[in-house]
């Protein structure tokens, strides 16, 4: 087993018209031993910035840490919040930083950048950025997560439509991968509000 697989996660971002989704899993385990429940990969960085964590959970929690104190750092000296691209560069350079000792984790970023465009990317454990128009995936799920994005993607949707594509698609997902599921955890950004809404699914 991969040391990516060892906790079981998946994440997919989704963009809408003017608005975003971000969502995953709520599952921690030890290979096929669930540990936790309510175990968050979704994390705000701002406003309109969210980073989701896939991977080991422990390297995942460290890499957040490190993330939030450059992001103050950056509030502190500049005296605005980053832009999504700029963020997504700064996760690459920390990521590549520590290639020959990598923090074991796929990121995804999705955030509102200028007039409101929504950005979604998602990166290897080494920073290679990939960029997208539609959505990204991430975690032991997203070959199935994939499929289901791909069936179910629609463009220009708004902010409710994409909540309930998102959501459909992460549930129909997490039931193919033993590694992931117990639930799900969604952020619809739109440039006015932030809602977070938890999902039910089949707890098994």
């Amino acid at each position: 087993m991969s040391i990516f697989e060892y906790n079981g996660s998946a994440l997919v971002a989704m963009v809408g018209k003017n608005c975003f989704a971000i969502a995953s899993d709520r599952r921690l385990g030890v290979q096929l031993q669930t540990i936790a429940t309510d175990f968050q990969r979704i994390f705000k960085i701002h406003d309109k910035l969210f980073l989701g964590l896939s991977g080991l959970g422990s390297d995942a929690q460290t890499l957040h840490q490190r993330l939030v104190f450059r992001h103050k750092l950056y509030q502190l000296r500049e005296e605005r919040d980053m832009k999504p691209e700029t963020f997504a560069s700064l996760v690459s350079a920390i990521l590549y930083e520590k290639r020959f000792g990598p923090y074991f984790c796929q990121p995804v970023i999705a955030g509102l950048g200028d007039d409101d465009k929504p950005f979604i990317c998602t990166m290897d454990s080494i920073g290679a950025k990939e960029l997208a128009k539609d959505f990204v995936v991430a975690g032991t799920a997203s070959e199935s997560l994939y499929g289901a994005c791909e069936s179910m993607f629609k463009p220009d949707m708004d902010h409710e439509e994409l909540f309930e594509t998102v959501s459909q698609a992460l549930l129909s997902s997490v039931d193919r991968d033993c590694l992931s599921g117990w639930g799900g955890h969604v952020y619809v950004v739109t440039p006015t509000e932030v809602t977070e809404r938890i999902l039910k699914g089949r707890m098994d």
